[in-house]
């Protein structure tokens, strides 16, 4: 194939363009084929006569047709397959692992826009698959194959009601009640909008919901945790506490102070951190977070005597280093938050929990829990279409960085990074001074435009 289907996050596109009725067919056929093979599939007598797959998906249009295409590709390689609905994505992960199932699989492109749609498959367990698997799959895309007949081929159930068991699960994770906090709920026209509202009303807040009336082609329109807007006026319109926001498959949350102010990724791990450190919870005293957090993170860490454990962007690499280091929570600035004694994956809800219980344990309010960390000035430059394999090599740039570190000393930082999937190199400066971070990043930003032109 002249280029990789799998993304950093499974497979996505435009669906009915890039991502067809044909293509989730043929995708889950060879994933069904892959897992078998690696032994994935676990199927015997005395468990099950065939192996078992989950299926979810958000609110789009798009999934319905996706979602059958799916399911009809799983059952003819002989694969049961439970239809789980409406859900977020970790709740699809949690029930992979609940159910005993083999292999799950969702349908969300998280927070991109209502035409586009994606895939992911979850092994076993509920975990990512690695890359090595998702290539594996591509390369068999389209092969022949012998079609089981008769008994040989999966049934289908629908299985609505398993979302109570993933509510309970988020339920039964929390350290404390979240004591009628007032809470505004944006839920993206997204996955989240029954499970969310639910399980925190029955956590003990008060809610109130906004972007919880998808209607297939409005998820994420100017709501969720990428368009904060709309939860900042329904905050400051319902005096509420705070608010919290999901993207629209509900792997990630963010949140508003009663002020309206953003509590990004970074500022929620520093208080979950502190709060499972307090309670001796925290594995080895140590987060995980990708290069991109902010360098406030690393000194609100650094100061409560608590280590970083640093990886490159992306979800699934917070992952790996968790699981490989042992330790329990890790995450990104955008909201993806890991708390792997309760979750596989990023998981928006049970972050919200987690953060509104420790609001109503300390009496704090979200602002006075939040300002443990100082979020200093960010910018970042994306220069396009330059060679980025020169960033390793200009002598030129190696001296320009040289001079930015030296200016802005240890109250500031730098980091160039080239593109995984574009001819582009990335260009982030923290300083103590919007103007100076500004100033930096674009004077960087023009020695890479001729350092690697």
């Amino acid at each position: 194939m002249t280029r990789r289907l799998f993304g950093t996050d499974g497979v996505r596109g435009v669906a009915g363009r890039d991502l067809t009725a044909e293509l989730a067919m043929e995708l889950s056929v060879a994933a069904a084929h892959v897992l078998g093979d690696a032994g994935a599939f676990r199927a015997s007598a005395g468990r099950r006569d065939r192996p078992l797959a989950v299926v979810g998906r958000d609110p789009r249009a798009s999934g319905e047709f996706l979602e059958a295409a799916v399911v009809a590709g799983l059952a003819s390689s002989g694969v049961d397959v439970l239809r789980l609905g409406v859900l977020p994505t970790p709740a699809v992960a949690y029930l992979t692992a609940a159910l005993d199932a083999d292999l799950g699989v969702m349908l969300s492109a998280s927070h991109n826009p209502a035409p586009d749609n994606g895939i992911k498959f979850f092994a076993r367990g509920g975990h990512k698959l690695p890359d090595a698997v998702e290539t594996e799959i591509e390369r068999r895309l389209g092969e022949k194959w012998q079609r089981p007949t008769g008994r040989g081929v999966g049934r289908v159930s629908d299985a609505y009601g398993e979302a109570e068991r993933y509510v309970s699960h988020l339920l039964a994770s929390m350290p404390g009640p979240i004591n009628r906090l007032r809470v505004v709920v944006d839920c993206a026209n997204g996955a989240a909008h029954l499970v969310a509202p639910e399980a925190l009303v029955r956590a003990g807040a008060s809610v109130e919901t906004i972007g919880a009336s998808p209607d297939g082609h409005n998820i994420n329109d100017g709501v969720g945790s990428t368009h904060l807007d709309a939860l900042r006026a329904a905050v400051r319109e319902k005096g509420a506490d705070l608010g919290v926001a999901y993207d629209g498959d509900a792997d990630r949350c963010l949140a508003v102070t009663a002020d309206g102010e953003t509590v990004d990724g970074d500022q929620i791990m520093t208080i979950l951190a502190l709060a499972m450190h307090e309670r001796g919870r925290l594995a080895n005293d140590t987060v995980v977070a990708t290069v991109m957090s902010n360098l406030g993170f690393r000194l609100a860490l650094r100061r409560h005597g608590l280590n970083l454990v640093e990886t490159a962007v992306g979800d699934r690499y917070v992952l790996e280093a968790m699981r490989s280091g042992g330790h329990n929570l890790g995450g990104e600035q955008s909201g993806h938050v890991v708390m792997l004694d309760h979750a596989t994956t990023g998981d928006g809800v049970l972050t919200s929990l987690h953060l509104l219980a420790r609001v109503s344990e300390t009496g704090r309010s979200l602002a006075e829990l939040a300002s443990v960390m100082t979020r200093l000035p960010q910018v970042l430059i994306n220069v396009r279409d330059v060679d980025k394999s020169k960033v390793g090599t200009s002598e030129k740039l190696a001296a320009a960085i040289a001079a930015a570190e030296a200016e802005l000393g240890d109250s500031g930082r730098v980091l160039i990074r080239p593109s995984g999937t574009e001819p582009m190199v990335r260009v982030m400066v923290e300083a103590e001074s919007q103007e100076q971070a500004e100033r930096v990043a674009a004077d960087l930003a023009e020695v890479v435009r001729t350092a690697c032109a």
